[in-house]
This record gives C-alpha cells, structure tokens and sequence, in this order.
C-alpha cells in the first residue's frame, strides 16, 4: 500500500512538472507573439511617422516658396510704386519751376512797362508845367499890352482885363472843384469801409462747408451683412425708399451714405443709426422707422425756423415761412450751407443798415428771406429768386424784402437802404476766401435736373439720383406702367438726359415696377 502510495505520489510529481514546463513553454511562446505584433505596429508607426514627416518638410517648403514669391511681388511692387512716385516728384518739381519762370518774366514784363509808363508821366507833368507857366505869361504880356494901349478907352480895357482876369481864374475854379469831388469820394470810400469794417467786426459766423456723403458708425462689421440683408433685400429697400446711395466697402466699423440731396441724407442717416440701434433690420421696420424720422425731421424744421426768428427779433412770420427756413439747413450753394449763409448776411446787413441810418430789423428780415427760394428748388421748377419773390408775395412781405430778393442778383434797382445793405452782405458772406466751391454747385445743378427729367413723364411716382449722379433710380406706379411700357420709359428718360443735360462718362437710367397688397387682420 504503502509503495502504491509512493508511486502515485512519484507520477504526480512528475506530471507536476511536466506541466509546469509545458505551461511555461506555451506562455513564453505566446509572449513571443506579442512581442512580434508589438515589433510590428512599432515598425508601422515608425513609418507613418516618417510619411507625416515628409509631408510636413513639402508643405513647409511649399510654404516657405509662397512666402518668399509674395515677399519678391511686394518687394517689385513696392519698387515700382516708389518709381512712380519719384517720377512724380520730378514732374511736380519741373512743372512748379516752369510756372516760378513764366511768373518771374510775367513780373519782370509788368515792372518794366510801370516804369516805362512813370517815366513817360513824369514827362506829360514837366511839359504840362511848361505849358502852363508859358501860358500864364502869355496871359501876363496880353493884360500889359492892354494896359499900355492908349488907343482904347478906360471901359473897353477894364472889359477886356476882366475877360482875361475871369479866363485865368477858370483853370483854379475848375482845380478847386476837382479837389472837392476827389475829398468826397475819399469820403465816401471811407465811410463805406468804416461800414463794412464795423460790420464784420461786429459779426464773426462759422463758415459751415457742405459735402455729399455723411458717415455711420457700426459696433462691428458684422452689422455690414445685416445691413445688406439676404440677396440684398435691405440695401435695396433703404436705397429705394430713402433716394440715396449706401456705400459699404472695406472700411473698418463704417458705411457711407452718400446723395446730393442734403435733406434726404440726413433722414437716411438719422433711420440708419435708428436701426442699428433697434437691430431688426427688415424691409417692414425699414418703412417704420424711416417714416417716423421724416416726421420728426418735419416738426424739427419747423422749431428750427420758429428759434431763429424769435433770436432775430424781426417779427411776426408765417408759419409756412418759418419752415422753409428751417429747411434752408439742407441746403447748399457753392458747397457754403444755405442757412448758414442767410444767417450771416442778415446779421451783417442789420449792422450795415443800422450805420447808414436804415431799419436794422427791416434788413435783418430781408437778409434771411433772400435767399428762401433755394428750399423750395428741389421740388418745384424755375430759379430760387422768382420762387423767393412768389413765395414772399403770397405771404403779404414788405416790398423792401421784395426788392432784396430781385436785387441781390441784380434783376432790380435798390430801392432801399435795407436792401443796400443786404446786397452787401450777400457778396460779403459769398466772397470770403474758402466759402463756397464752384464744382460742388455745378455738380448739385446737373443731378437736379437729371431728377427732373426722370421725374416728369406720366406714371412716375419717384426718382432718385444715385451712385454720384451716374444711376437714376425711377419709380413708376405699376397700375399705370407696364413691364413693356416700363423698357420705352428708360430709353425715354435716357435719350432726354443726352440732349438737356451734359455730363462725364454714362448715366444708368433704371425703371422699377412693383406692386404692394396690404391688408391687416383684426
């Protein structure tokens, strides 16, 4: 039993250890498997890594080849730009000594010819003075000749004497009266300074420059896109109802709103801020805001037109009169603004008037109705003098006011020393250096008359100028115009534009055509 026992125990410890050396040979040969994938993925990682690597060194050279092609075509550009520049100096500088030349010449020329013509004066003076001594002797010899005449009797000679006598003294007589004449006029001249002097002493006004785009801030340039809208649907309903050009460009956190028409700009500027401030800009709250603007603007030039009367102290106005005063803010001559303009002379001619002995009050009311007629230039026909004159008549205004507003363009007499002085004013306030710009007027004159052109045939409701005067934008009532009819009326509009109106480069004549139900639910 005993043996039984040993020799089982003999087998399981040898089975024991078999197994545990079969057992360690499958673990160490499993491990050796992994160790194998394990080499593998290495391998492949390895080399992954190094594709990346190569890819990374081609974009980093490509990269590098760009940087160094765009810093060559800066490099050229910038060369070039500095060239034309140079040349520009250059021509600048040659052109500046050829005009310094013919100026120096020109002066040269003009200081020979005043000494030529004071030489040859000086002569005129000294033969005159010759003249003059040799007849004054030969008066001499004539009166002693008579005198020791015996063959004339004592009244024949005292006639005689007397006719030469009365001869002589007509030469003094007619040099006293030069020399009054020329102290009066002296006079007057320093008087009419003195005048002119005390008034612009007495008055300094701000010269008040008008242009043709106002600026509108944005938070951010995000607000550009929203402005714009989808497919342009916003700028497009703002351009259209207001009548002025939206610009938005790569100005940072700024849009431009541009039109010639300074009482439409403002509106549009004041219903942009408006909206960026709301944020819902939509067609529907485009039409919202920007009717209550135009309301506000109305009543706003009205309390405008009532304040300055009331500063003036001029009186009793009517109301109608009042707001067109108002209105003379969004307008401008010659780029001076209009209110501006009309405040200064009738300040200055109130003082004019009051040195001369005239109705300060009287002036002062003239000075800021002379120019009334310029508010009503946009919207009706004819010149700013006869729609002033018109206007002020319809109005019962004193005939001086009338006579003013003919006579500062000289279709009248001055009848008055009110209206003296506001014509003096007038040029007074024009002719100062820097107030007004030729080009501005001409520019302001030509894109009104393209408005009215397009604005004049049947079934048009409205037309703008935009885009600088290059785009008429024309409205038509869709019940009354056709698409067809709507394609005649451009080339219409277009052909009148060519023969009344001159002007650079081409006009876009474009003709709308667009149908609106409304109707509310209750």
């Amino acid at each position: 039993m005993l043996d039984e026992i040993l020799i089982g125990g003999g087998i399981a410890t040898v089975s024991g250890v078999v197994g545990f050396f079969i057992s360690k040979k499958l673990i160490i040969s499993s491990f050796d498997i992994y160790t194998d994938q394990a080499k593998a993925k290495a391998s492949a990682i390895e080399n992954e890594a190094h594709l990346l690597l190569e890819k990374s060194n081609v974009k980093a050279r490509e990269i590098q080849a760009a940087a160094a092609k765009e810093y060559e075509d800066a490099k050229e550009k910038a060369k070039a730009d500095l060239y034309q520049r140079e040349d520009d100096v250059l021509r600048k500088e040659q052109s500046f000594r050829r005009y310094k030349q013919n100026e120096e010449e020109k002066l040269h020329k003009e200081n020979t010819r005043l000494k030529t013509q004071l030489i040859n004066l000086e002569r005129n003076e000294k033969s005159l003075d010759a003249l003059k001594q040799k007849y004054e002797q030969k008066i001499d010899e004539a009166l002693h000749s008579i005198e020791n005449c015996s063959g004339m009797t004592k009244e024949e000679a005292k006639q005689v004497l007397l006719e030469k006598i009365e001869e002589k003294s007509r030469e003094e007589i007619a040099h006293i009266v030069r020399k009054y004449e020329f102290q009066a006029k002296q006079e007057a001249e320093k008087n009419a300074n003195y005048i002119l002097a005390q008034a612009t002493s007495r008055f300094a006004g701000e010269f008040a420059s008008e242009r043709l785009t106002n600026l509108v801030h944005l938070e951010n340039d995000e607000l550009k896109g929203r402005i714009i809208g989808k497919e342009g649907r916003n700028i497009k309903a703002l351009e259209t109802l207001m009548g002025v050009d939206i610009i938005i460009d790569d100005t940072p956190n700024a849009i431009l709103v541009s039109s010639f028409n300074l009482y439409r700009r403002a509106i549009a500027t004041k219903t942009l801020q408006l909206l960026i401030e709301d944020g819902r800009i939509q067609p529907s709250k485009i039409e919202e805001i920007y009717q209550k603007v135009s309301d506000e603007f109305e009543a706003g030039i009205l309390a405008e037109g009532e304040e300055l009367i009331a500063d003036l102290d001029i009186g009793v106005m009517h109301p109608e009169l009042k707001k067109l005063i108002g209105r003379l803010r969004y307008r401008a001559s010659y780029g001076q603004n209009a209110l501006a303009h009309t405040l200064e002379v009738a300040h200055l001619a109130g003082i004019m008037a009051s040195e001369m002995g005239g109705d300060p009050i009287l002036a002062k009311r003239a000075g800021l109705l002379h120019d009334i007629g310029k508010a009503l230039t946009h919207d009706h026909d004819g010149n700013h003098v006869d729609l002033g004159a018109d206007i002020c008549n319809r109005y019962n205004e004193n005939s001086v006011v009338i006579n003013a507003i003919y006579a500062h363009h000289g279709q009248e007499e001055i009848n008055s020393i009110e209206c003296g002085a506001v014509c003096a004013a007038d040029a007074l306030s024009a002719a100062r250096p820097g107030a007004r710009r030729e080009v501005l007027e001409s520019f302001l004159k030509r894109v009104t008359e393209i408005e009215e052109i397009a604005s004049s045939p049947n079934g048009v409701k409205q037309a703008y100028a935009i885009n600088a005067g290059r785009e008429i934008r024309v409205i038509v009532n869709a019940s009354l115009v056709t698409d067809d009819e709507s394609i005649l009326l451009a080339r219409e509009i277009a052909k009148e534009i060519e023969e009344r109106v001159q002007y650079p480069g081409d006009i876009k004549v474009n003709v709308i055509r667009e149908s609106r139900a409304v109707e509310y639910a209750k």
